[in-house]
C-alpha cells in the first residue's frame, strides 16, 4: 500500500512537471509551434522584459542578466549532476556561437569543480557561464522563468542521491533585456540561429 502510494504521489508531481512545461509555452505567447525546428514561442520587440537576477558564476563572480544589456544571450537552465539530455541541450547551444548564462536547475552540485568539468566535457567554450546559488536563489530565478523542477531523494547504500527532473527550455533575450523566444527541449541549434538572425 505504502508503494502504491509513493507511486500515485510521483505520477501527480511528474503531472505537475509537465504542466509547468505546458504554461512556459501557454503563457501569451504571440506565436506557437510543437515542431522542434522553431521556437516553442515567440514575442515581439518590448512585449515581455526578461526577469532580472543575479548569482554568482562558476568562479564565483557575480554574474547578471543585465550584465548583458546590448547583446542578445540564451538564458537556459541545466542540471550540473545531469548526464542525459542537459549535455545534448548544452552542445545545441554552444554551436550557436551565442553568449549562454545558464541557471542552474539544481540545489546540488554546484561546486566549481562540477561546473568547470561540465564545461570542458560538454566543450561548450568561452561564451558559457554558469549562474548559481542557494537552493532559496535558484527557486526565485526558477519561478520568475517557470522553470518547472522536481527532486527526489532517496538513500541507496547508505548514500542520498538526488534526482532532478526540470522544463528543458532555453529564452532567447534581446539586447535590449527582453524575452523574444522560447525553445523547449528538443530543439535544434539551426532553429536558434535563425531566431537570432531575426533580431537584426
Amino acid at each position: 500500500m505504502l508503494f502504491a502510494n509513493r507511486v500515485l504521489w510521483g505520477v501527480v508531481v511528474l503531472a505537475g512537471v509537465v504542466a509547468g512545461a505546458l504554461l512556459l509555452v501557454l503563457r501569451s505567447p504571440s506565436q506557437a509551434s510543437s515542431t522542434a525546428s522553431a521556437p516553442a514561442a515567440t514575442w515581439a520587440a518590448g512585449a515581455r522584459p526578461a526577469p532580472t537576477f543575479g548569482l554568482r558564476d562558476q568562479n564565483g563572480k557575480s554574474v547578471s542578466l543585465s550584465a548583458y544589456r546590448g547583446r542578445p544571450v540564451l538564458v537556459t537552465f541545466i542540471d550540473p549532476l545531469c548526464r542525459n539530455y542537459c549535455p545534448l541541450e548544452a552542445k545545441v547551444l554552444a554551436g550557436t556561437h551565442a553568449a549562454i548564462l545558464a541557471v542552474s536547475a539544481s540545489p546540488f552540485g554546484n561546486t566549481r569543480a562540477n561546473l568547470v568539468q561540465d564545461m570542458r566535457k560538454w566543450q561548450v567554450g568561452a561564451e558559457w557561464r554558469w549562474a548559481v546559488g542557494s537552493r532559496a536563489q535558484l527557486e526565485r530565478v526558477w519561478k520568475a522563468y517557470d522553470v518547472a523542477v522536481l527532486v527526489t531523494t532517496k538513500t541507496v547504500a547508505g548514500v542520498r542521491v538526488h534526482n532532478v527532473t526540470h522544463t528543458e527550455g532555453a529564452y532567447l533575450i534581446d539586447r535590449n533585456g527582453g524575452e523574444r523566444a522560447l525553445f523547449l527541449w528538443p530543439y535544434t541549434g539551426r532553429s536558434v540561429v535563425q531566431a537570432l538572425g531575426r533580431l537584426g
